[in-house]
């Protein structure tokens, strides 16, 4: 046994020891957090076990789990009676763990702080968590696998013994040592360059009472059966001393320690890099108001799927048309496409269909997400109010359309499986509402991000949430008002609005169409302060909603306001078609323009700009500040770069007019001061004049492809301190990358479109 790494703790929040299993479960359930090498873990069954007495069991004498639970979904109890923590089902309590009262004597003491361990554990089970097609562990296989390993503790492996009953916070003094048991398997991301891709089993025995958690791989025998390998065995131990708290890691024989770099890295990265998080973690008093990602679908199918799709579209980088970064869109909408692909896929397995389902992305902005997914065989569109260069490059077979969709009943999709909001902006809170009112088999996918109501932007109402997660109790809101399930999940992309929203199934049979559908328009009209009907006084449905009402969508709007029209006629439930009322469903929606003001200074008079940079650069250049620096041809040059000045202080000496005219924008004086990057630097609220000299030495630390990318654009715009500075440019000629007078300047490249394949 060896210690490879120790950390001692600051507690002054007293967040430990409960903190600690917190942040164990952390690495338990979602280990890519810390190694970025895997892509996730699936945890397959848990139980209440316990460890033979080292001086009271014999070799003839089965040590076995005396309060076993077998499943193949977390968050299970013990039976009643038992005497092991019991694991609850019920909604996720998240990393939150329970609060340890003061020990009124031992048996107090311990279970609190049984209950503290625990309480991470419990969970309502995660589809993503225990999939049946990928490796449900029988419950007789699992007892045979945790009596062997017992019965071999008990027969002679009393070194092994001796590592899982090491004392660590806890005082457990009894014979029988009871611990909480999972099968857990690791996933490793799945990329051309990593051999390794197959899942990896193990078990994680915690030994609440002790604090220490040990990590046991699992191999197959000669005879395909699993078995605890006794290499690459490692814990996780938390202990006090003298009113401080320490985390160790300890490897159980470091001789025998393989790494392979991703499942099982060097003992140094344990001791290192984990031990760093894990210390992190224990004493962070923070409380998610979101799931885990990919909760609601399998971790190795979207892993697979991911890498897959990842290496078919990034040729997308190269070719991009668009002023919006490639790497972002592209690998941000091949996740999301990755998503959709494994949820409709275990969908089609579900309800034992074989044709792939249909959609329509609603606001499909630059349409890669709906050119990959036409490409993977499923049938859509998309719709967007405004044309985007890179849909010429798509293809044919990408369908994309122009045009505004405006929520009335000439927007109903009757015929498609599935509606899509990819950041839709001001058509998100209607998605739900057009997909409910489309067809009874008619379900949606959302991916928040900018806050609308149905009607403008949408008003904050709780200061207890953030604004991010109100506007998505928002949307969960409007579509459990339509009559759906709405699911939850978190998407593996780079953005920070990562959370979608899912309406797979309705809360209603088909007959109750007409009487939901009035809810429905009820609540869209309280949303704008609108009158609705008193309390216990049912709004007559038409005739027509009447004699369609147990077939489908039937018109449920003659007797609302004025101010809302008719939605939708009687649709038949499976398709949604029939005749409709006309009319909008809310007066006063305005899609977006077609041709999208842009407001982030860019489209500002040239020559207003330029005045504006110069009367602040020549404000900071009064503040004389004289600097004295090398270039990169080693020449030493005294060069003024001004003073640094608060925004505040910067506009206070700007003319009203020129005021007027910023506040227009998005951003106002910022944004331009910072669009205008050769000249300012805008850091932490204050404003400071750019000295290139430091900007080159940094630059040379970049990578390649981005100092190729500097490189092509060097010389294609006008050094603005050759021409404005009193001393001129910090930087010689040779080595600035702007030209120091007409003659240096040469034209811009441009790169010629390529069709995508």
């Amino acid at each position: 046994m060896a210690e490879v790494g120790r950390a001692g703790i600051s507690d002054p929040g007293a967040l430990l020891p409960r903190g600690f299993w917190a942040a164990v479960e952390v690495w338990l359930e979602r280990p890519q957090v810390a190694n970025k090498r895997l892509c996730g873990a699936r945890l397959e069954a848990r139980w209440s076990a316990a460890l033979p007495c080292a001086e009271a069991r014999g070799p003839g004498t089965s040590a076995g789990s005396e309060q076993k639970e077998r499943g193949p979904v977390p968050g299970q109890g013990s039976p009643g009676g038992g005497t092991g923590p019991t694991l609850r089902s019920g909604p996720k309590q998240g990393m939150a763990c329970c609060e340890l009262e003061e020990a009124q004597g031992q048996c107090q003491q311990e279970e609190a702080q049984r209950e503290a361990a625990s309480a991470p554990l419990r969970d309502s089970g995660h589809p993503g968590l225990a999939e049946g097609d990928e490796g449900d562990f029988p419950a007789a296989d699992l007892d045979s696998l945790w009596d062997d390993f017992s019965r071999s503790l008990a027969c002679g492996n009393s070194e092994m013994l001796a590592f899982l009953t090491c004392p660590g916070a806890g005082s457990q003094s009894e014979a029988q040592r009871e611990l909480d048991v999972v099968l857990r398997t690791v996933i490793p991301k799945t990329s051309p360059r990593c051999l390794l891709t197959a899942p990896r089993r193990e078990i994680v025995v915690q030994d609440v009472l002790n604090g220490t958690v040990t990590f046991l791989p699992l191999e197959e025998d000669d005879e395909g059966k699993l078995k605890v390998k006794m290499s690459n065995v490692y814990q996780i131990q938390l202990s006090h001393s003298k009113e401080e708290w320490f985390i160790s890691v300890l490897i159980f024989c470091p001789e025998r320690w393989h790494s392979d770099g991703i499942v099982y890295p060097k003992p140094t990265w344990l001791g290192e890099e984990l031990l760093a998080k894990l210390a992190k973690w224990s004493v962070e008093n923070k409380k998610s108001d979101f799931k885990s990602t990919l909760s609601l679908i399998s971790i190795m199918k979207y892993s697979k799927a991911y890498q897959e799709l990842k290496e078919k579209y990034k040729e997308m980088v190269k070719v991009w048309p668009e002023v919006t970064d490639p790497e972002k869109f592209v690998y941000e909408d091949v996740a999301i496409a990755a998503y959709l692909l494994i949820l409709w896929e275990e969908e089609r397995a579900e309800r034992g269909l074989t044709a792939r389902q249909s959609f329509v992305d609603l606001g499909c902005g630059n349409g890669l997400l709906v050119h990959i997914l036409n490409s993977e065989g499923h049938p859509g569109r998309g719709i967007d109010v405004r044309r985007r260069k890179i849909w010429d490059m798509y293809g044919p077979q990408t369908q994309l359309e122009e045009d505004a969709i405006t929520p009335n009943d000439k927007t109903l999709f009757p015929d498609v499986d599935w509606l899509i909001g990819n950041h839709s902006d001001e058509l998100t809170p209607w998605i739900p509402v057009i997909a409910a009112r489309s067809s009874y088999n008619c379900r949606f996918f959302v991916l928040p991000c900018c806050f609308f109501d149905f009607i403008g932007k949408y008003s904050r109402r709780q200061s207890k949430k953030t604004q991010y997660r109100e506007y998505l109790d928002f949307i969960k809101e409007v579509g459990f008002t339509c009559g759906f399930h709405v699911d939850e999940d978190c998407l593996r992309i780079p953005s920070t609005k990562r959370v979608c929203l899912i309406g797979k199934s309705r809360t209603y049979p088909p007959f109750r169409e007409a009487s939901v559908d009035e809810k429905r328009t009820q609540y869209i009209k309280s949303r704008q302060g609108c009158p609705v009907s008193p309390p216990g006084q049912e709004l007559s449905p038409s005739p027509l909603r009447v004699a369609a009402g147990s077939a489908g969508h039937c018109d449920s709007h003659q007797a609302l306001d004025a101010r809302v029209g008719c939605v939708a006629g009687a649709l038949a439930a499976e398709h949604g078609a029939g005749p409709q009322a006309k009319g909008p469903w809310l007066p006063g929606f305005h899609p977006r323009e077609k041709a999208e003001r842009v407001r982030n200074c860019a489209a500002l008079p040239r020559g207003f700009i330029d005045q504006v940079v110069l009367q602040v650069a020549n404000l900071l250049l009064g503040r004389k500040q004289l600097n004295t620096a090398s270039s990169r041809n080693g020449s030493l040059k005294t060069w003024n770069g001004g003073e640094s000045l608060s925004l505040a202080e910067v506009a206070s000496e700007l003319d009203t007019e020129t005021l007027r005219r910023l506040k227009r924008e998005c951003g106002g004086l910022q944004t331009l001061l910072r669009n205008s990057h050769q000249v300012f630097r805008v850091v932490n609220g204050r404003v400071h004049i750019r000295d290139w000299r430091e900007e080159t030495l940094w630059e040379t630390k970049q990578p390649e492809a981005k100092q190729r990318v500097r490189s092509e654009a060097c010389k294609t715009r006008l050094c603005w301190f050759f021409t404005h500075h009193p001393d001129g440019c910090a930087l010689s000629a040779d080595c600035c990358p702007f030209a120091h007078g007409p003659a240096e300047l040469r034209p811009p490249r441009t790169t010629p479109r390529k069709k995508i394949p």
